[in-house]
Formats: C-alpha cells, structure tokens, sequence
C-alpha cells in the first residue's frame, strides 16, 4: 500500500519498530544493522525435532539401518585382519620350511568380507533412501505451511518484509534446511554407531593402544566446541543478508525501468553492494570457522595414529599382538578418526540448518489475522447496505488516523471518497473488505457486523478494480476468468465488450489463448488495467470498489469505461475512490476525506456551491473558468 492509501507517514505497522521489520539503506530505507544478535541454536533445534517427530517411526529405521550397516561395517577390518595375519604367518613358515599360504582358507576369508560390505551397502543404501524421503516431506510440507500462512498473515507484516526476504525463506531456507536435515541426521546416526563400534573392536584388540587413541577424543571435541562458537554467529548472518540480497535484487529488477528513469543505477549499485559486502565477509568467516575444523581434527588424529604405530610396534615385536592385529587397529584408528571429522562436518551442517530453520519457524510463528469465530455465517449475496459506525482505525497504537466516520450506504448508491494524499482513503476500503481489523466502532454489510461473518464470504460480495492492476501469467482468458471461476467463455467475451478490450484481444496472437508474462509487461499499463476491469464486471458482485480505476487508460478508452462502468453500477453499491474529480460528479455522495475525517459530503453540485475544501480541490484541477 503506497503513502495514498492513507496513513503511511503516520506510523503505520509499526515499521521501524517491529522486531523483523526490513531494515534497509539507501532508497530502500534506513541503514542496516551492524550486528546481528546471536541465534536460539539449542531452541531452534528442539523445535526442529518436534517438528520431525511426525516421523519418528521412519527416522527409527533409519537409525536401524544404520546401526546394522555400521556393525557389519566395522567387523570388516577384524576379519581382514585374520586373513592379514594368515598371509604372514605363511610367508613366515614358508621360510622357516614348516608349510606355506593357505590361500584357501585366505580366500574363504575374504569371501566372508565381500559379504559383510555388501550387506552394510545394501543397509546404507536402504537408509539414505529413506531419509531422503523424509527430509523432502519435511520440506514439502513446510513450503505448504509457509504457502498457507501467506494468506493468514495481516497485511501489516508484507508492509515491512521485503518480498525477497519472503522468497528467501520459501526457497533458500527450506532448501538449506532440508538438505542439512538429510545429511546431518544419516552421518550423526552412522558417526555415533561408528564410533562406538570401533571402540569395542580396539579395546578388544589392544586396551592400552586404545587409550591412546581416546585421549585424544577431549582435544578434538574442545577443539570443535571453540570453532562453534565463533562460526555460529557467521552462519546466522550469512542466512539473514542472503534474504536482503534476494529482496533488494527483487526490488531493483521488478522497478528497473524507474531506477533507470530516474538514474538510481548508481545508487542501487552503491546500497546492493553494501549489503553484499556483509554477505561476503559473514559467508567468508562462517566458511574459513568451519574450514577449520577438518585441519585441526585432522591434526589430532594424525598425532593419535603416530602413538598407535609406535606402540603397535613395540607391542608386535616382543610378540604381545599379532600382525593382522596392528592392521585392524591401525584401520580402526582411521575408522575413529572419520566419525570424528563427519561430526566436525555435522557441526556445520546443523549451524547452517539451524539459522534457517529459524528464519522459517520466525515466518511460520507470527501473528495471524483473528480467526472467524466458529459460528460465523457465510453471506452469499448481501444486499448492498454499508454501514459505518463511527469508525476508529490506526495502522500503530497512539497513531490513530481514522478519529470517527460514520457513514450509511444505502444498496445501489455510488459513493465518492476524494480527499489529498494520506487522508485515508484507500484505508476506508481496506477495513471494508477486513484486510485490517477496526480499532473502534463497526462495519456491517447487509446489516451484519463484517466480523461476525467468514472473510470468504465476505469478500466474494465485493469486486475491486485497484489503480496498481495485477495479472498472473496466465493466458487472457484464464486472467479474467480469475474474477469467476465458472464463468463461460461467452461471459467472459461479454465481459471484455463491456470493458472495451474485446476487439484489442482478439488482434493479439492467439487472441485470448495469449499467455501474459510475468507482470504483464507483453501488453500496456492501460491494457492490463482494462483487463482488471474486465475481471471484475465478469465477477458481477453486489458491492464494488474502484481506486482510480481508469487512471492508465486515454482520455477516449474512459469515456468507453465510465458508460460501462454506469450500466455497471446499476443495482450495486459502489465506492469510488478517485484523484480526478471529474469522473466522480454523478456520485450520489461525495465524502470529502482530511487527515482521516469526512471533514464535507454531498452531491458535486452541492459541494461546489458551499466553495469549501472540496471546491478548492475541485478548481486545482481545472481552470476556474471552465
């Protein structure tokens, strides 16, 4: 809603002052933060797993599976270990003359090791499957929540959000939420199985090589809690400024025409460089922090295999170990070192999942408009009489604009609302229709309070044409059915006669089987505004709104609309909202709007002829003489 709807310079919505308000600089608005607050990662991550609890019975087998692939995977090394130490004890009684390699027995070994890796292929193979599975449900069914909460969202909160930063968490987030769920969940499982797995096999080769391998366990895990806690912050940043990049692109892209109009291209340069420059340094550090950790742990793994093989040594040499022993334990210390750095990895992963897991349930916990009372009726078709009573509406607490209209429209009048920018005018019509909820007073249509019925059924009562049109990409024909679902083919041609597009469409290739691009931008302003028109005489509702309708249309396609637009408003109510004054003269009443007041009413004649503010706006237009 632009500052002409009324109110914006008052406060409204609280932008500014919200805590997830847009916070941008430059054109777009004010200067961003410079710091971000840290992040609730353990409450993040408590509701993440309640939110996947649905799937508890899968995320069970997954973890099944993966027990059972790790074992059969960590057996391997011991038995390769038997058939290591076959081939040396027969190459060493092969020297000593008492026998040879029995490769039939080391084969019959190796057999049983083929078995056990396929089988734990065949179980990771089973577990990654179904995992994959559960994460897209995941993230399907959070693009659904998302997508529905949409709707139930006041219109303050698209007010100071930024359709980017929406988008951002639609895609980026769920998609980096998903992916980390899915790699983060199978490796933690299969980490932990490992771990424990490979530590009963080493103790039962060697206690004390195993103790040597421990001790470095403290080390790497203090060594992963300090990058933790530099990086967690980075990676929060990371996701919050990628939302601000993707709205700021979104913005500069859908107003290119008038950044490049008025030569902002500089300016936009200046502000999306700014904000990516903080995308670049928080992703830089979030990744050089966890870079670190595969290094480090590294290291330390490194310094705990160097022990082993000394003492493996030894322990060989004086005949304490076999030699297929000190292979299994040194492939186990391996074996210990990989869960160690998929942790690491998974530390990373769940930084990054929980920042946008966050940035979601954020979306997915805020304030929803009232919901209808359980009872309330549906109205089908009202019978066109609006009533105001004494009205009271702020968009902020201690910012009223609206002090106290009262008004009564009775069915089939056409009621001008006139008045300078910011007076209310649009607001009017926006508590009508209950995109905003009134602080005091009441509204009732058909005499009915308009919060005692559904706002489905409320809002099918009313059709609307706005000064700024939307069109989806769709065909022509699919745009202005859009007003009626089940309207004909021949409605919807009657439709475009009546707007006086008809003869236009059917020039156009492939008449109105035509697919428009996104906004619109293959046909006209003015075209695209007859269309809307053209939507909403085909909805054909007892009440109807029309802000500026004829605004992008020539002075010969207005005329054509207004005879349309009158045979229109037979029988209906109508409210018109309107800058040019000459297309509202034949209102029956004008209410003249001022800071949030009907500060004159009457007919045209009767306005002019008091020579009050309505006249002076009235004669601002045209020349006095006229």
């Amino acid at each position: 809603m632009s500052a002409r709807d009324g109110g914006v310079n008052d406060g409204r919505a609280g932008a500014g002052t919200a805590p997830n308000a847009r916070r941008r600089s430059g054109i777009f608005g004010g200067p961003p933060p410079s710091g971000e607050k840290a992040k609730d990662f353990k409450g993040t991550m408590r509701m993440l797993l309640r939110y996947v609890g649905r799937f508890r019975v899968s995320i069970a087998i997954v973890c099944a599976f993966a027990i059972v692939s790790t074992v059969f995977n960590v057996i391997g090394p011991k038995v390769l270990a038997s058939a290591v130490t076959e081939l040396y004890d027969g190459i060493v009684s092969k020297y000593t003359a008492s026998g040879g390699i029995d490769f039939d027995r080391i084969w019959h070994i190796l057999s049983i090791l083929i078995i056990l890796y396929f089988i734990s292929a065949i179980f990771g193979g089973a577990m990654g499957w179904i995992m994959s599975g559960v994460t897209q449900k995941v993230g399907f069914d959070m693009r659904a929540r998302i997508s529905a909460k949409i709707h139930r969202i006041p219109m303050k909160y698209f007010e100071s959000h930024s359709t980017g930063d929406v988008l951002s968490r639609i895609t980026n987030d769920v998609d980096t939420l998903t992916q980390g769920l899915n790699q983060s969940v199978t490796q933690l499982i299969t980490s932990i199985a490992t771990i424990v797995g490979v530590l009963v096999m080493m103790l039962s080769i060697s206690p004390l090589m195993t103790l040597i391998a421990v001790v470095m366990l403290p080390i790497s895990f203090g060594l992963i809690g300090l990058i933790m806690k530099f990086s967690q912050r980075y990676f929060n940043s990371q996701q919050d400024y990628l939302g601000r990049v993707n709205g700021q692109v979104e913005e500069t892209i859908s107003g290119l025409n008038i950044v490049k109009l008025y030569n902002h291209e500089d300016a936009v340069k200046e502000e999306f460089t700014v904000t990516n420059d903080v995308l670049f340094v928080s992703a830089w550090k979030s990744q050089f922090f966890s870079g670190l950790m595969m290094p480090a742990i590294n290291f330390v793994g490194n310094l705990g295999y160097v022990g082993v093989a000394v003492f493996g040594g030894i322990l060989a040499a004086v005949g304490s170990i076999a030699v297929g022993d000190i292979q299994a334990f040194i492939q186990y210390v391996r074996n210990f070192q990989q869960p160690m750095q998929m942790l690491a990895q998974i530390t990373n992963m769940l930084q990054s999942t929980a920042a946008s897991a966050e940035r979601v349930f954020e979306f997915l916990d805020e304030p929803e408009e009232t919901p209808d009372r359980e009872d309330a009726p549906d109205i089908e078709a009202a019978d066109g009489r609006v009533v105001f009573d004494h009205v009271r509406f702020g968009y902020a607490p201690g910012k009223i604009i609206i002090r106290d209209f009262a008004q009564c429209v009775e069915p089939g009048m056409t009621v001008a609302i006139v008045g300078p920018t910011g007076a209310g005018k649009t607001t009017m019509v926006k508590l009508l229709m209950r995109f905003y909820e009134v602080n005091e007073g009441a509204i009732t249509v058909g005499g009915l309070d308009i919060r005692d019925i559904t706002r489905c059924s409320l809002r099918r009562n009313f059709g609307m044409v706005l000064q700024d049109t939307w069109l989806f990409g769709g065909t022509i024909m699919e745009n202005i059915r859009y007003g009626r679902q089940d309207a004909t083919d021949e409605e919807v041609y009657a439709a475009a006669r009546a707007a006086h597009i008809d003869h236009f469409i059917r020039t156009l290739p492939g008449g109105y089987g035509m697919v428009l691009t996104e906004d619109a931008e293959n046909i006209s302003q003015g075209q695209r505004q007859l269309l809307t028109i053209a939507r909403a005489i085909l909805a054909d509702s007892p009440i109807l709104i029309l802000d500026e309708a004829t605004s992008s249309v020539d002075t010969r396609t207005e005329r054509l609309i207004q005879k349309a637009m009158n045979n229109l408003k037979k029988g209906r109510t109508n409210f018109v909202i309107a800058h040019r004054l000459s297309t509202i003269r034949d209102a029956d009443v004008i209410l003249v709007m001022k800071d949030g007041d009907v500060v004159e009413q009457g007919t045209h004649e009767e306005l002019m002829s008091v020579g009050g503010f309505y006249s002076d706006l009235y004669n601002s237009q045209f020349d006095p003489v006229e």
